[in-house]
């Protein structure tokens, strides 16, 4: 079961503390640089330039570098081969080192390349079409695809990302539904081509431009694939609510770096960003985004839920691939 904002932040304040911090080496020498393996726009570049705007009163200039392609490799690999020293970090998710890890196009292995800093939140997927597509819920859209077979595409951030499993899973919990996979370079550019009409169906993580795209009629949110409904969209029921049980998706999003970084570094990084993730107007900015802030997950916590992640996702990953 995921564990929801109040049990992160219930046990992380007393996780803050930073015994090695006291023996950091000098940090930092130069600009910081965030790597977001995916194309902007996208969930994870969005929680990192949240996460850059909050630390840059600490750290000075952090650039953020959108590195997409290659199923996330290009940047987990480029993170990887970087000097450990702190300057050069990593956005990490479910998405991108858990459920990635099938894939062939890579050079590093996210339990042994890359170390953790920060878990900084967990979101939910969701369910919603283009407009043009005539369902107003998700019962009214398995209906639809029993209906009318392969008519319907549906794109995602790449192969193996969440926005692939999720709908894989949901077609298999549905009874089978025939709808085509159209993988992107990054969930930014499929939203696009969702607006565009290009294709119909999508499973992006909520976030508040998702919502305002859905309050704005641009784009229709049937469902949100959480254990229960989110206070960023408490009009929208969950999928469980639409007959389908248990439908969870969520993930986490992290600050991750070489696996190599002195944990003195780690530690100092981490400290900053509880400090600035403990603020509660920020927090609820975080949950109003579609965001559960998580505090006290710093190096050592992180690597553990890290481990504990592939554990999770990889019976789901399994099912998946063996359809």
């Amino acid at each position: 079961m995921p564990m929801r904002r109040r049990e992160f932040l219930a046990g992380g304040l007393a996780a803050t503390a930073v015994p090695h911090a006291a023996r950091a080496q000098a940090f930092p020498t130069k600009p910081v640089h965030l790597i977001v393996p995916t194309s902007a726009g996208g969930v994870h570049d969005v929680i990192g330039r949240i996460w850059a705007d909050r630390v840059k009163g600490s750290f000075g200039n952090v650039i953020v570098e959108n590195r997409a392609g290659g199923g996330s490799s290009i940047a987990l690999n480029y993170v990887a081969q970087q000097p450990a020293d702190g300057h050069t970090l990593l956005v990490g998710s479910t998405s991108t080192l858990v459920l990635r890890e099938g894939s062939n196009n890579k050079a590093y292995d996210a339990l042994k390349d890359i170390a953790a800093i920060s878990i900084l939140a967990t979101t939910s997927t969701s369910i919603a079409v283009n407009p043009s597509v005539p369902v107003k819920s998700v019962r009214e859209l398995i209906a639809y695809l029993k209906a009318n077979p392969g008519k319907l595409s549906y794109g995602s951030g790449g192969v193996g990302a969440i926005t692939h499993i999720t709908p894989e899973l949901f077609k298999q919990q549905a009874g089978g539904l025939d709808m085509l996979h159209v993988p992107y370079r990054g969930i930014g550019p499929a939203m696009n081509d969702l607006l565009g009409g290009q294709i119909q169906v999508i499973f992006p993580n909520i976030t508040s431009a998702v919502v305002a795209l859905h309050r704005n009629g641009k784009l229709r949110l049937l469902s949100v694939n959480a254990p229960e409904r989110l206070a960023a969209a408490p009009d929208i029921p969950t999928s469980h609510e639409e007959g389908l049980k248990d439908f969870v998706s969520q993930i986490f999003f992290g600050v991750f770096t070489p696996i190599k970084t002195p944990l003195a570094i780690r530690d100092q990084i981490d400290a900053t960003t509880q400090k600035e993730w403990a603020d509660k107007a920020f927090q609820k900015k975080l949950v109003d985004s579609g965001f559960e802030p998580i505090l006290g997950y710093g190096p050592e916590r992180g690597d553990r839920y890290l481990r504990e992640e592939f554990a999770k996702w990889s019976p789901v990953v399994q099912k998946v691939q063996g359809q």
